[in-house]
């Protein structure tokens, strides 16, 4: 074995406080606490070097939607691996893995789209997202379209542009210097808001502050629009209805690109191959990742659509932009096989007309609990607002970290969810059985009872 096994949890948590500096990790707090080694896992289970069995409500990190222990995955990256383990796509190059890839995406996808540039990450497709909307004005003959318009508390990864066109906070307070040309609005966060208006009314007004935006910056000089279909990492927003149909009338009728950011909500998350497929509506770019290889290996990408793809093509000569691991042989091979796995055992539809229903009514169940405002999901990802008084709705103050002493009770009794403030989120493999569904529930209701004692 390439890795020592035979290590015990202490020795392995030493050697992770004294080398391994961790993504979005306060390390003077997780040297007092210490990490949870994770050795294994199987199904929708993941096992700690305690031998603990936890059910993971997160599928890693948004992204093993296919569950953990394919064989077929490892057996195609295997195949590759030995036979050709790596090759760019630069100086007119490619491989079989990378081209099949291609025409697998173009058959999943909107009829739009015909086109993919490879990445690495979903940090790395808003990257090229970014510069292929700009470059597209320019053969457009429109230099002045710089402004892309993103959203408050969104997420589209932690490089400069991505931290620049997400809208969180405290990613803009470290760093210094942000990506210029980037405009935020208000977010559809329904629960967020006085909740005085209907779903339907409150959609449409927030989707209207896009066009209150483009007419502030000059509609000459937006570039394009970029939303997740729901927010992910900023608590599981989830849209009303009318939200997306809205901003696709805006965004066409002012002429600019619309982009849906797909890295958590592609391949199945919301009972639909991708997010705008749910909502209905036709974007001009999509960024993908996580999803596309239920994280096996990494790869992101950026669906073209013929719009944006045949101007580049036909009019920009050389596109300057490009990564080592563009279309990389194993995680191209990776992805086949995972997609493939989605398609032959039906776990897209799997999502949108069984097991999502079926948590879906098993989530809402939850709003019974004296310490939950509110439950929402889609597909299956969902999120649960911890209140203070259930009557009012009051949240607690930010001090108490009342969502993070809820995350760290789940763990702790085998079932991994996530905190983004006082929301829990969750998001499992698509394969979740119903007896894993009802035992995610019944673990939940349990960490709500011991963080209602632990909090009062």
């Amino acid at each position: 074995m390439a890795v020592r096994q035979n290590r015990s949890s202490s020795e392995w948590q030493k050697l992770d406080r004294e080398h391994y500096l961790h993504p979005f990790t306060d390390h003077k707090q997780l040297g007092e606490k210490k990490s949870r080694i994770i050795t294994r896992a199987d199904g929708v289970y993941i096992y700690d070097a305690d031998g603990n069995k936890i059910l993971d409500g997160m599928s890693g990190l948004w992204c093993v939607n296919a569950g953990y222990g394919r064989e077929e995955i490892v057996e195609a990256a295997t195949r590759q691996l030995q036979e050709l383990p790596y090759y760019n796509s630069f100086f007119q190059c490619a491989h079989p893995p990378s081209i099949e890839l291609s025409r697998l995406l173009q058959e999943v996808t909107q009829p739009q789209f015909n086109r993919v540039f490879y990445t690495g990450s979903g940090s790395e497709s808003i990257d090229t997202m970014i510069r292929m909307v700009r470059r597209y004005w320019e053969l457009m003959d429109q230099p002045d379209r710089q402004v892309i318009i993103a959203r408050k508390n969104a997420y589209h990864g932690s490089t400069i542009a991505g931290s620049s066109l997400g809208g969180m906070k405290a990613m803009h307070a470290q760093g210094g210097f942000l990506l210029p040309g980037i405009e935020h609005i208000e977010q559809p966060y329904w629960f967020g808001s006085d909740r005085s208006m209907s779903l339907e009314d409150f959609g449409i007004a927030s989707a209207r502050l896009l066009e209150k935006k483009i007419d502030e910056v000059g509609a000459d000089k937006v570039a394009a629009f970029v939303g997740e279909p729901v927010q992910g990492a900023g608590g599981v927003i989830i849209p009303p209805d009318s939200y997306w149909p809205e901003i696709e009338r805006i965004c066409r009728d002012h002429g600019i690109l619309m982009v849906t950011d797909e890295v958590i909500c592609g391949f199945g998350r919301l009972g639909r191959w991708f997010g705008a497929d749910y909502y209905g509506v036709q974007p001009d770019l999509m960024t993908f990742a996580k999803g596309v290889t239920s994280g096996y290996l990494p790869l992101g990408g950026v669906m073209v659509s013929d719009r944006v793809g045949s101007v580049i093509i036909e009019k920009g000569g050389e596109f300057f932009h490009g990564f080592t691991y563009s279309g990389h042989p194993a995680s191209c091979a990776v992805a086949l096989a995972n997609i493939r796995i989605l398609q032959r055992e039906n776990l897209v539809e799997y999502v949108a007309n069984d097991i999502g229903p079926y948590l879906q009514k098993k989530w809402r169940k939850l709003a019974e609990h004296p310490l939950v405002g509110e439950t929402r999901m889609v597909g299956l990802m969902g999120a649960l607002e911890l209140v203070r008084d259930k009557k009012t709705l009051e949240r607690f103050d930010e001090d108490d970290s009342v969502g993070t002493v809820c995350r760290d009770i789940l763990v702790n009794n085998g079932l991994v969810m996530r905190a983004v403030g006082d929301t829990i989120v969750v998001a499992p493999p698509l394969t979740l059985s119903h007896a894993e569904a009802d035992e995610l529930i019944d673990k939940a209701w349990k960490c709500l009872d011991l963080t209602q004692a632990a909090v009062k």
